[in-house]
């Protein structure tokens, strides 16, 4: 437990960023997951408007520092090398 009032505040204050972040993971996550779904079902031109969505969700989490510019890059090109297959095919 913290001893100091510094630390009693940096604690609240982690306390109230995890809530933060967690909520923003989980949109993350959800946003991941209809483009997924969206590209098994064979939905292509939902998946675009699906891509876009998560795209931005993706881009202000990181603008945010809620994860990492470079986690972020990874997820957008992990998800449109997705569509981009799917469309192929």
């Amino acid at each position: 437990m913290a001893n100091h009032k510094s630390e009693i505040k940096r604690a609240k204050q982690n306390i109230n960023r995890n809530l933060r972040n967690r909520s923003t993971k989980t949109r993350i996550k959800t946003a991941i997951k209809a483009v997924r779904n969206s590209v098994s079902n064979s939905a292509l031109e939902n998946s675009a408007q699906e891509l876009n969505e998560a795209k931005s969700i993706i881009a202000r989490a990181a603008q945010k520092g809620v994860i990492h510019p470079r986690n972020a890059s990874r997820r957008i090109s992990r998800l449109t090398k997705l569509i981009n297959r799917a469309s192929q095919a």
